[in-house]
């Protein structure tokens, strides 16, 4: 853990709730005061972690939570409800939702965002939303790591060699450790290894498929505006393959970089929420 504290008035603070990360961010006068970062395994209860991190500087005037898991307005209302003596005003959105206002702040458009897990995230003029995948590795998480991860496995598990991949999925952190091995599955189709080459170009036509599907739901008008936000997306030669793939869609897309991160994006829907109080949350 990081921690950073200056004195100062309230705070306004952001966390960005990610399956590998938890990162904590407040500004007060628009100077970071408070800085925390730790390893998601390290705090199973949100709650704890937020108190802890806060406990010796003054109370916020608000706080906003992105987190993964979260998506229906009842899991947002209940976790909103658990934090709600920790800050004068408490908002709770998905992790992917933040993503997409770092990346795109107001404009429409999709996100397409692909760490350990997936997901594409689509909104309007409106401020309506709708995905495509983000069911986790269970039921869903195409072309995520851990999909890379788990593809190759099945591709190079066989008989005996089929001893390491057990002990593997049979570890307590199986999703992170399987994740994982996605960079090097990215390197060797790079290189020029068949299998590899199959499963990744698998991965960014699954991907491409996620971003058609979000943009339609909403009838986004094109060009669509389409960013992106994780780690598998942050390796240029695999997001070139995602832009390629979503060009044999037919679908109009503009690519833009991302403005900002996740976190970033929380503080600032914290400071308007600290700024408006009457109105209530912008962003539903």
């Amino acid at each position: 853990m990081s921690l950073d504290r200056r004195p100062g008035s309230s705070p306004i603070v952001g966390v960005d709730v990610g399956g590998t990360w938890i990162r904590l961010l407040g500004r007060t006068a628009g100077r970071t005061t408070i800085r925390v970062r730790v390893r998601a395994k390290d705090a199973p209860d949100l709650a704890t972690f937020v108190r802890r991190a806060l406990a010796r500087g003054p109370r916020p005037s608000s706080l906003v939570i992105a987190s993964r898991g979260v998506w229906t307005t009842a899991e947002r209302r209940r976790l909103a409800h658990r934090l709600r003596p920790l800050a004068s005003r408490v908002h709770v959105i998905s992790d992917a939702q933040a993503a997409l206002l770092g990346a795109l702040g107001e404009r429409p458009g999709v996100l397409v965002l692909a760490g350990t897990g997936s997901i594409a995230l689509a909104r309007d003029a409106r401020g309506r939303w709708a995905r495509a995948g983000g069911l986790g590795p269970l039921l869903g998480d195409e072309g995520s790591a851990f999909w890379l991860g788990r593809e190759w496995l099945r591709a190079t598990s066989d008989g005996e060699d089929f001893l390491p991949a057990r002990r593997l999925i049979r570890a307590p952190d199986a999703v992170a450790r399987i994740a994982a091995l996605a960079p090097g599955v990215i390197a060797r189709a790079q290189a020029g290894d068949r299998r590899a080459r199959r499963i990744v170009r698998d991965a960014q036509a699954h991907l491409a498929g996620s971003a058609v599907s979000a943009a339609k739901k909403l009838r986004l008008r094109q060009p669509v505006t389409v960013s992106w936000a994780g780690s598998l997306l942050t390796n240029e030669w695999f997001r070139r393959g995602v832009v390629r793939a979503l060009r044999r869609t037919r679908l109009g897309a503009r690519w833009c970089a991302p403005a900002t991160n996740a976190l970033t994006a929380t503080v600032d829907l914290a400071r308007r929420l600290a700024e408006d109080r009457a109105r209530g949350p912008r962003y539903k």
